[in-house]
This record gives structure tokens, sequence and C-alpha cells, in this order.
């Protein structure tokens, strides 16, 4: 008989406190239920914190909310009842409960029983407002971006020539992604003249560490060899030597290193030569832009280089106008298609080399972009 009395009790249409004294069965010592005090209980909400007869408003992304309340009486508590629920009391009358909620109104019934049969009954609305969370604030939830920044100046093999630039080129990159957009420098990897086995090393540990969610730049900035007859590119690492490919780095294994690390987006950036026929296309420019969170969304694997001929200049216009762009840029987000277009034209009017971007064929590319995001800088 006292659950169905309770429950017909939540489904009561007031929002107001209501106290209410009852006593059950049959009274046979009227001078005893005289003598029983039939005062109610008392409830208190602690957290959240809600003024009687008003509506607490909830914004956030997550549909619950921690409900902590107190009742107390002069007969002590028996039960607490939040939404048909029993809830579990300690010796204070202090409860608790975790309550999922709709958009809009949802109204919560407690109940509180005294030993005596007395009861109260407290209805309350909360309003839950679903937040609607940018962009960035939903990466920086849930992926992280990864870099591995490659620059070589230095060669053992004194029959290839030096570099001035590259190192300069790829810390310039380095300080930008870390300081302008949303690298993490624990999460970017800057290496400077390094051997064939530095770089397999790196990528090694980029594929055990990064997850489906996240994202992945690779930028290499040094001597780069193109095989025309037999169509193959290759990176030249510090220790290569002239007359042998065997420290040579294929471009084809970087490519099977890329079907390995499983992200949701990657970006190569070389300034090097890097073999047209990795490319699904050469171009991936659009009539119209996408949305940037459409693009966010789908799996991207894109490479832009500085252009398609055996050599190209130590004095790079490719990444002098890159690392100006991404410096100079205001925009809160920026696709990688929308970088490259940027300095396209500039770099092919003032250098000897037409810069390509496209899509990396069979590793994975559905469609997306890499998107390029800002800080919130205090």
């Amino acid at each position: 008989m006292l659950f169905v009395f309770c429950y017909s009790i939540v489904q009561a249409q007031v929002i107001k406190s209501e106290k209410v004294s009852i006593r059950l069965g049959p009274e046979t010592d009227k001078g005893l239920s005289e003598e029983l005090d039939q005062t109610p209980p008392e409830i208190k909400i602690m957290s959240p914190q809600i003024a009687e007869g008003t509506k607490y408003i909830h914004k956030s992304d997550l549909p619950e909310i921690n409900l902590f309340g107190k009742a107390t009486g002069n007969n002590g508590i028996i039960s607490v009842i939040v939404n048909s629920e029993m809830r579990e009391i300690n010796d204070e009358g202090v409860f608790s409960a975790q309550l999922s909620l709709k958009p809009g109104d949802n109204e919560v019934t407690i109940i509180a029983m005294d030993n005596n049969n007395n009861y109260i009954e407290n209805k309350i609305i909360i309003e839950y407002v679903p937040l609607v969370l940018s962009l960035a604030d939903k990466v920086e939830q849930e992926s992280k971006y990864y870099g591995l920044i490659i620059g070589i100046d230095n060669y053992e093999d004194p029959s290839i020539q030096n570099l001035d630039n590259p190192i300069k080129d790829a810390e310039n990159l380095y300080n930008i992604l870390i300081t302008k957009y949303m690298f993490e420098e624990k999460n970017v990897k800057l290496i400077k003249d390094p051997r064939r086995e530095d770089i397999i090393n790196c990528l090694d540990k980029l594929s055990q560490e990064i997850t489906p969610q996240d994202n992945l730049l690779i930028f290499y900035a040094g001597h780069g060899w193109w095989d025309e007859e037999a169509n193959i590119g290759y990176w030249l690492p510090s220790n290569a030597k002239r007359n042998s490919k065997a420290a040579w780095f294929r471009n084809s294994t970087l490519v099977d290193y890329l079907k390995e690390v499983n992200c949701r987006h990657t970006l190569l950036i070389t300034d090097a030569c890097f073999g047209g026929a990795i490319f699904k296309t050469r171009s991936a420019f659009n009539d119209a832009p996408k949305a940037i969170e459409r693009l966010y969304e789908l799996p991207s694997r894109k490479a832009m280089t500085s252009g398609t001929l055996t050599e190209v200049p130590d004095r790079s216009a490719f990444v002098r106008y890159l690392i100006n762009r991404l410096s100079n840029n205001l925009e809160k987000y920026l696709s990688a298609e929308q970088l490259f277009t940027s300095f396209r034209i500039p770099v092919i009017n003032n250098s000897d080399v037409v810069p390509q971007f496209g899509e990396i064929k069979d590793v994975g590319d559905e469609g997306g972009d890499f998107i390029f995001i800002l800080r919130e800088i205090p």
C-alpha cells in the first residue's frame, strides 16, 4: 500500500513544495494518535542551488546532472524517493541522484517520509539547454595534433652538397605550429639532420601512439631525388651516399607508413620532389568550399609538395610562402586546401617550381581535409 500511495504522489502536477501529514493503517488508539508528532519532514536541495518555486537552467554538453539534497525531520527519516526511485540516505539524511535529462523542462519529484509516516513532496523543474560545441572544443576533447618535422642541412657524404636553409625552415614551422595552432609541444617532434633509421624510428613511434581520432602533419625539407624512368622518388637522409641507395628513404616506404598510421587526417608537406605517382589527383580544388566541420569529419590523406623538379632550390619560395601564410593567418579554421591555394600562384610567379596538391592514393582518403585550428591566446 505504501508504494502505491507514493507513486500516486509522484504523478501530481504541481510545481511547489507541499507539506502534508498522514498516518497509514487503522487508528485503534485515539490517545496514542494524538500523542504522535505529525510535523512533516523538510527537504533542502544542496546542489545545484535551486530556489523554491523557480526553474534551474542546466547548460551542458552532457544530458545529465547530479542532484544532492538533505532530508530532516523531528521523527527521523526512513525513506527518500526521487522520480519514483528509492535513494540511499546517510545518518544525516543526505541523499544523491544522477538524473538523465532531455532538452527542455524536466520535472523532478522528491518525497521524504519519517518514522511517523509523515511525508513531504517537493517538485522542481530543471531546464536542460544542450551546448553546441565548436569544432575547436570538439577537437580539444576528442583528438590531438601530432607533427613530425624534418630538416636536413648536413650530409656525411662529401659528394652530396650541404644545404643552408632546411633546418631553419623546419624550426620556423615547428615554432608556428606549437605557438599559434593546436599542436602541443610534447606531440610535435623536430629532428635535425636525421639518419634513415632516425626517420624510421619516429614513424614507428607515431604508428603506436596515434589514435583514429588524431591528426598528423609530416614536413620534410632536404635533398630529394626523382627517378623519372623508374617512377620512384626518394628523400636523402643525412647518411645517404651518392653512389648507394641503401640509406635513401623511398617515398613508397613513407606511403606504407601512412597506411599503418591510423589517424583521422594526415597532411604531408615536402620541400623536395615527391613522385607524382603518389597522387590520386594533382588538384583537389573545389568550385565551392565545403563546411569545415564536414571536411574535418571525413578522413583525409593529402600531400602538398614544392614541385616536380628533380632538385629544388636551397632557398625555397615554397616554404617561405607556406610559413608566411601560416604566420599571418587570422582564420580560426584553415583547411590544407585553402592554405595551398593562398600561396600557389605567388610560388609559381617567384620561382621555377609548380607546387602540387592532392590526395595520396591508396592510403584511405575519403574526401576530408586537414584543418589548422588557431589556439585561443589569452
